[in-house]
């Protein structure tokens, strides 16, 4: 065997070395790479069920708010309904009601200075 020879052969070995060190890292990454795979593979599994359902929740809650706005229609619509009867009410009765409010007032007050006159001279006498 020859110098070269003898070169020839160390490089190679440690070439071997050098491939076996690298080699375990590479291992390494490749069960890396599986793992990660799985997580997001279960991830997507889990996930997908998940979505279904929030889109099930969206899908009700639309149907809520459409009920809610049609009861909050009907209330606007009320709400007009009696302050138009109101204002029918007091443009109807309310003038004569406060008319005979005001008629029994002056009454009221004319009887009781009448009587308030008639006390009055009788204890002047």
């Amino acid at each position: 065997m020859s110098a070269g020879d003898v070169a020839g052969l160390i490089a190679a070995i440690a070439f071997v070395l050098l491939v076996g060190a690298l080699a375990v890292p590479l291992v390494k990454l490749g069960s890396l790479i599986d793992e990660a795979r799985i997580t997001v593979r279960n991830l997507s599994n889990e996930t997908t069920p998940l979505i279904a359902g929030v889109t099930t929740t969206v899908e009700q809650t639309n149907a809520q708010l459409g009920k809610v706005d049609v009861i909050t229609t009907n209330v606007a619509s009320t709400t007009t309904n009696v302050s138009a009867l109101t204002a029918l009410f007091a443009a109807t009765l309310g003038s004569p009601i406060i008319r005979v409010a005001a008629f029994t007032y002056g009454v009221r007050q004319a009887v009781t200075g009448a009587r308030s006159g008639r006390k009055a001279g009788r204890r002047a006498r």
